[in-house]
């Protein structure tokens, strides 16, 4: 291996030679400490640390790095100290997420470090979100994220890269291509011959470069952030290395052939560059052995550290207050100065965001034809002209990479809204929405200020991919907060207040209602309280419960039936409003819950769940559920009339009063 040391001092080759070290002697404690169950797993990078301790040194303090598995030099070149590390992988509360999370999926803000989910791909859109960011802020700063070869074949990789291109954002997309996917071997991954085939299709630039140089690395990576801080873009760095261990230790390897290990045995990143520095002086023996007995005492003291602080302890209250964010909404009530315009249900939608726009000047709106076209829906209409291009973004048709740019935006202290174009499509951002942003502050206190905003619903004869009702999909995540408005009031209200909370909000609209529903909207700023339901009628008969389209519905079947019935229109989903639903159920006795959603796994079987458990001695009759059928929603116009509840609504709306 031959090492270049350009115009570098002895005491930058010597910190690089420390830095490189320390993981390197982490690591083998580690393994006996594996072996003796006092750490659970192990994903092992020997072999691999050049990269991490060349590109983590190569960065300013407050630019970001996004890890994975085999990073641990990110971890200790950016100083995290080793007592919370250790306990980190031990599950104590003393590490980053209070037992919740194991190895290497954590971030610290202090150190500029966001760490991995086990999926692998999704962090490398984050970082993109990341530099955003900072182009907005007009920052000359860089992010460094990181992929194996093996991750780079997921969806995700290729979202995240042209993403970046496009917006031409200031990343370094590092693939760590160490030729296996755990024991698959790259030529059963990818048929190209070079990850640097990749950049040109993406029109950015791409390097290939020894990842077990760690002079190499450092240089290349030196380079990169210099010229990408001045000249924003992307750009994609092939870094050629090997494992020379298992994909986590229970793996081994014996799936890799032997010449293979031995061949990379002699390029030994750790052990090239010791004998290197000894042979040109700049290390001596006794400086070396030094060196290694430093370390070791500093492992030592921060494992006596991570023993000695105590255990996990269950605290049921601290874990569900843990989920969210905290945060107080100071409530913003309308204006009373006499009544209030009236307005359509898409325009109340509109105001609403508009006025959210310069209440948070670091919100930034991200959607498939947004800008200059106003969204399929019109709702944007404008908006480019009065906040710039900016703050109003198109996105190509990369739904989990638009996702994940949101959390990097937050990452960042910035707001992000995400349209769906319609909300059937969300399916392709899921993994961003479940395992990102619901679990972002629960696992390492990051949050996930991002709203996504949903068209939803049937009766447009749109069909299968258009008219979906998915709410329930996500009322099952905690995390997450789900609201659906049925009236243009609460529309603008919930979503100014959507935009006030720091945690992850998805925003449920009906696309029916949008031109065919009006209603007062007071002009000024007001939020409607996210958790709290709200009666659209009041009766004595019997109680409906239900959200969006749900409420029109109701309203009309009890007109025309001549039902004095109480209408509860939840308005949020999660968390819904258990005491409002107590408080309509002790009051009538009977209970009927209404969806457009398919009945099975919708969200009114947990509601009517919840009335069994803690209602029983209120009921006068059998609950009743009341939704869509267990079918995807038809095209055809009488079929999607059979798919929708309004018949069977009238039905059982009978049935109950009569009961």
């Amino acid at each position: 291996m031959i090492f270049d040391r350009r115009d570098y001092a002895n005491d930058t080759l010597l910190h690089l030679y420390r830095e490189l070290l320390k993981p390197r002697l982490i690591e083998e404690k580690m393994l006996i400490l594996l072996r003796q169950g006092k750490v659970s797993k192990w994903f092992s990078g020997i072999g691999q640390e050049a990269i991490s301790v060349g590109s983590t040194l190569a960065l300013e303090a407050d630019e970001y790095i996004l890890p994975l598995h085999r990073n641990l030099g990110v971890f200790t070149a950016r100083q995290v100290p080793l007592g919370r590390l250790f306990a980190q992988w031990q599950g104590k509360p003393l590490g980053y997420t209070k037992g919740r999370d194991r190895s290497f999926h954590f971030g610290t803000n202090e150190h500029h470090i966001v760490g991995m989910i086990s999926h692998l791909g999704p962090q490398l859109a984050v970082a993109g979100g990341i530099a955003l960011a900072d182009v907005l802020d007009a920052k000359p700063r860089v992010t460094l994220t990181y992929s194996g070869d093996g991750g780079a074949s997921e969806g995700d990789f290729h979202e995240a890269l042209n993403v970046a291109a496009v917006w031409q954002l200031p990343v370094i997309f590092m693939i760590e291509n160490n030729g296996y996917g755990l024991s698959t071997p790259s030529n059963e991954q990818f048929r190209f011959k070079s990850f640097v085939d990749k950049g040109p299709a993406y029109g950015m630039e791409a390097v290939q470069v020894d990842g077990n140089n760690v002079l190499d690395v450092f240089a290349t990576v030196c380079r990169l952030a210099e010229d990408l801080r001045q000249n924003p873009r992307p750009v994609l760095v092939e870094a050629l290395t090997f494992r020379m261990r298992g994909h986590e230790e229970a793996s081994g390897t014996k799936y890799v052939p032997a010449e293979l290990l031995q061949e990379w045995a002699q390029k030994d990143p750790v052990d090239n560059y010791e004998k290197w520095l000894l042979a040109e002086g700049i290390l001596t023996e006794t400086a070396r052995h030094s060196l290694r007995e430093q370390l070791k005492k500093e492992i030592e003291a921060g494992l006596a550290e991570a023993d000695a602080a105590p255990g996990p302890s269950a605290d049921t209250a601290r874990e569900l207050a843990d989920v969210y964010a905290p945060f107080a909404p100071a409530p913003a009530n309308p204006p009373a100065d006499g009544p209030a315009p009236v307005r359509r249900f898409i325009d109340a939608i509109s105001e609403g965001l508009r006025q959210s726009m310069a209440r948070h000047p670091g919100l930034v709106l991200m959607g498939q034809d947004i800008a200059e076209y106003g969204g399929v829906f019109k709702i944007t209409e404008g908006f480019v002209a009065e906040f710039g291009k900016a703050r109003v973004r198109n996105t190509p048709l990369c739904e989990s990479a638009i996702v994940g740019a949101g959390l990097g935006l937050s990452v960042r202290g910035k707001k992000a809204m995400v349209e769906m174009q319609f909300a059937d499509f969300v399916t392709c951002g899921f993994n961003q929405i479940v395992n990102n942003l619901a679990k972002s502050h629960y696992r390492w206190g990051q949050a996930a200020d991002v709203v996504i905003r949903m068209p939803t619903g049937a009766g447009t004869a749109a069909g299968p991919f258009h008219s979906q009702s998915n709410e329930a999909w996500f009322t099952h995540v905690p995390g997450l907060k789900v609201v659906y408005p049925s009236n243009p009031h609460d529309a603008k209200g919930l979503l100014c207040a959507a935009f006030d909370d720091p945690n992850p909000v998805l925003y449920f609209e009906h696309k029916l209602l949008y031109r065919s529903l009006s209603g007062p909207v007071p002009d000024g700023y007001y939020t409607t309280p996210i958790g709290e339901a709200a009666l659209a009628r009041t009766g004595e008969a019997l109680s409906v419960v239900t959200y969006g389209m749900g409420v029109h519905w109701a309203l009309a079947a009890c007109a025309e039936l001549n039902i004095d019935a109480d209408i509860l229109d939840l308005r949020t989903l999660l968390p819904w409003d258990a005491e409002a639903v107590r408080r309509t159920v002790a009051k009538t006795g009977r209970l009927l819950v209404l969806h457009e959603d398919t009945l099975t796994g919708g969200l009114g079987g947990e509601i009517v769940a919840w009335v069994a458990e803690h209602c029983f001695q209120h009921l006068d009759a059998p609950v009743q559920r009341v939704a869509g059928l267990d079918t995807p929603i038809p095209f055809a116009a009488p079929l999607e009339a059979d798919f929708l509840p309004q018949q069977r609504l009238k039905e059982r709306l009978a049935w109950l009063q009569a009961y």
